[in-house]
């Protein structure tokens, strides 16, 4: 894992993790409550955009949250790299915002999207660093990889 390992502490994963959860906190109450309304005051087909967006909100969060449980499953021991397997403790792809719509959502629907878009990003960075200095597999395995992660 060379010099990333280091960089990536139980603490940096717990920050990320008390984050995610805040995050996620914030975006459950918002489209459970406020964000009905605001839903409502939409055209009929931005509607349906808003309650797409929400969605896709919510897959970001969760698999950004899975994969810092997951990291933090291994640095307490209780999980092995090697049970963790590469396809769990990869980061998951998150759905693109459609940028059509973005402008035309509320205000702090368009808020919880681009927090959820940062955090996403941040982690997947740290994701990609973490796993750069890995030794290189076999092309088959490779691919049955990115068979596994698509499925």
């Amino acid at each position: 894992m060379g010099n990333f390992q280091a960089q990536l502490t139980p603490k940096l994963v717990d920050a990320l993790y008390v984050e995610a959860m805040v995050l996620a906190d914030e975006a459950r109450s918002y489209f459970d409550t406020i964000g009905r309304d605001d839903r409502l005051s939409l055209d009929p087909i931005d509607r349906v955009g808003f309650s797409c967006e929400s969605l896709k909100v919510t897959t970001r969060l969760m698999h950004v949250i899975a994969w810092l449980l997951t990291q933090r499953a291994v640095a307490a021991g209780e999980l092995s790299r090697d049970q963790a397997g590469e396809a769990e403790r990869r980061l998951g792809e998150a759905p693109q915002t459609d940028r059509g719509l973005f402008p035309r959502l509320p205000e702090a629907a368009a808020d919880l999207v681009r927090a959820s878009e940062e955090l996403y990003d941040r982690v997947s960075r740290l994701d990609a660093g973490h796993f750069a200095d890995e030794p290189a597999g076999s092309p088959a395995r490779s691919l049955l990889s990115r068979l596994q992660r698509s499925l």
